[in-house]
C-alpha cells in the first residue's frame, strides 16, 4: 500500500443491497398473504366471535342455562356448568379481543422496527461517504507530503 490508496473498501450485505436498489419487499401483512377459502372463513368467524359484544352475547346465552344447574343441587353440575358453559363460552371471544390487541401492538412495533432499520441503513451509508470522502482527503494529504518530502531533497 502506497498510502495514496483506500485501504478499507466496504462489501455492503446483499439485503443492504436489495433495500439501496429499491428490491426488498416491505414488512409483510396478513393481508397480503393468500389464505385461500378455509383461511378467509376462519378469519371471517374469528373477527365476529373476537368481540365483547359476542363474549356479552354467550354470557346471556350462558346464563339461560345456570338456573338449571342450580336447581339440580348437584355440586358437579354446578362445577360443570361454570367450566363448561360461562368459562368457555364467555372467555373465548375475550381472549380473542386482547390477543386481537396484543397482535395490533406488536405490528405496530415491527413496523416501527423496520422504519428504525431502514434510518440505521442510511445512516451507515453516510458514515461510509465520510469515511471514503476523510480517506480521500488523507490520501490526498499523504501525496502532497510525499511531493513536498521529495522536492526537498
Amino acid at each position: 500500500m502506497d498510502g495514496a490508496t483506500v485501504a478499507f473498501e466496504p462489501i455492503p450485505h446483499p439485503r443492504t443491497q436489495a433495500r439501496l436498489a429499491g428490491k426488498a419487499p416491505p414488512p409483510p401483512k396478513v393481508d397480503d398473504e393468500r389464505i385461500g377459502f378455509n383461511g378467509k372463513i376462519g378469519l371471517f368467524l374469528t373477527t365476529i366471535v373476537g368481540t365483547m359484544w359476542a363474549a356479552y352475547l354467550f354470557t346471556l346465552l350462558a346464563i339461560v342455562s345456570f338456573p338449571s344447574a342450580i336447581r339440580s343441587g348437584s355440586s358437579i353440575i354446578i362445577v360443570a356448568w361454570i367450566a363448561q358453559t360461562f368459562l368457555q363460552l364467555v372467555l373465548l371471544p375475550i381472549i380473542i379481543v386482547g390477543q386481537n390487541i396484543l397482535g395490533k401492538a406488536a405490528d405496530k412495533r415491527s413496523e416501527q422496527t423496520y422504519k428504525d432499520v431502514d434510518a440505521i441503513l442510511h445512516e451507515c451509508l453516510q458514515i461510509q461517504l465520510h469515511q471514503t470522502a476523510q480517506d480521500e482527503a488523507a490520501a490526498k494529504q499523504f501525496a502532497e507530503l510525499k511531493q513536498l518530502l521529495s522536492e526537498s531533497r
